[in-house]
């Protein structure tokens, strides 16, 4: 295991610890809906969106103790993502990180109230008495995260402009791709830095680096994981792969190949490297993050 491994295990392993604090189980028949949030949101995960809000707080010398509300609060939005992505109207998948998907350990039903409830307890957890930053803090982390989830240019733009191009791959523009794997993926892993540069009062020089980093490996991230649907283990990924295809999705793959795909992913790491330069080697760990992106295998 290399030293970043280590370093993000070490905070999987604290992270995962202290989510149980967050969801206590209400002690009517209403705890279904918990208990399914709960089983989706500890239901393993690299936690690289948590990592990175903790991380990049941690440049303004925030301690991760202060930053956990915040990264959590990302957490369930993110996994709340998965749940509904996982639905028949979907993705139609039975495994999310090698267990049945929530609607299959569930039901139909119970999945899609389980993701409404982790939406809405993002903004709960961002804007509660738990987290331990001002209001003026808090709203903005709001506002920003509101903006990354939704459908004016944020996740939810992503997801529907991927939905579309499936039903007419052949006659969607070549550069729709770029808009969809920056706001599908991206936007969350935008966030994550956005939300650390906030937390730690960044500079604007900074906070536009961090901004630019995160773009890069938000893209990347998601072409990396194109090229694992064609070539990556199903026993690693924990899912059904080849679904892309089979699917007819636009993806960088299916536009460039997978050397051009590659190269591409490959690129944008280079260009999420050097707008870490402005913190003078203080970004080491955020290096190490997006070559750990280029180079994953789950």
């Amino acid at each position: 295991m290399t030293d970043f491994s280590s370093h993000l295990a070490s905070f999987c392993k604290t992270f995962n610890q202290k989510l149980p604090e967050l969801f206590p189980l209400p002690a009517g028949a209403e705890r279904r809906v918990v208990e399914a949030m709960f089983y989706s949101l500890s239901n393993g995960g690299k936690r690289l969106r948590p990592f990175l809000v903790c991380e990049t707080a941690a440049l303004f010398g925030i301690a991760p103790e202060k930053s956990f509300i915040t990264a959590a609060a990302l957490e369930c939005l993110h996994t709340y993502s998965l749940i509904h992505d996982d639905l028949p109207a979907i993705d139609n998948d039975d495994l999310r990180r090698g267990k049945p998907t929530c609607h299959k350990q569930f039901d139909e039903a119970t999945a899609i109230l389980a993701g409404d409830g982790l939406l809405t307890y993002a903004f709960e957890l961002v804007c509660g008495s738990q987290n331990p930053f001002p209001a003026e803090t808090q709203s903005r982390l709001c506002s920003l995260l509101a903006d990354a989830a939704g459908a004016f240019g944020g996740m939810v733009a992503g997801q529907t402009l991927d939905l579309l191009s499936e039903h007419d791959a052949a006659a969607a523009p070549q550069d729709i791709i770029t808009r969809i794997e920056e706001m599908k993926t991206g936007r969350l892993l935008r966030f994550a830095c956005e939300a650390g540069a906030v937390l730690g009062q960044a500079g604007a020089a900074e906070y536009q680096a961090l901004t630019t980093y995160a773009r890069k490996i938000g893209t990347a991230f998601q072409i990396v994981d194109d090229i694992l649907d064609v070539e990556g283990s199903p026993e690693l990924m924990g899912k059904t792969l080849g679904k892309d295809a089979q699917q007819g999705k636009l993806t960088f793959v299916s536009l460039y190949g997978l050397a051009q795909a590659r190269r591409i992913a490959e690129n944008l790491i280079d260009e999420a490297l050097q707008a870490l330069s402005v913190f003078d080697g203080r970004a080491a760990v955020l290096g190490e993050l997006a070559r750990f992106i280029l180079n994953r295998r789950s």
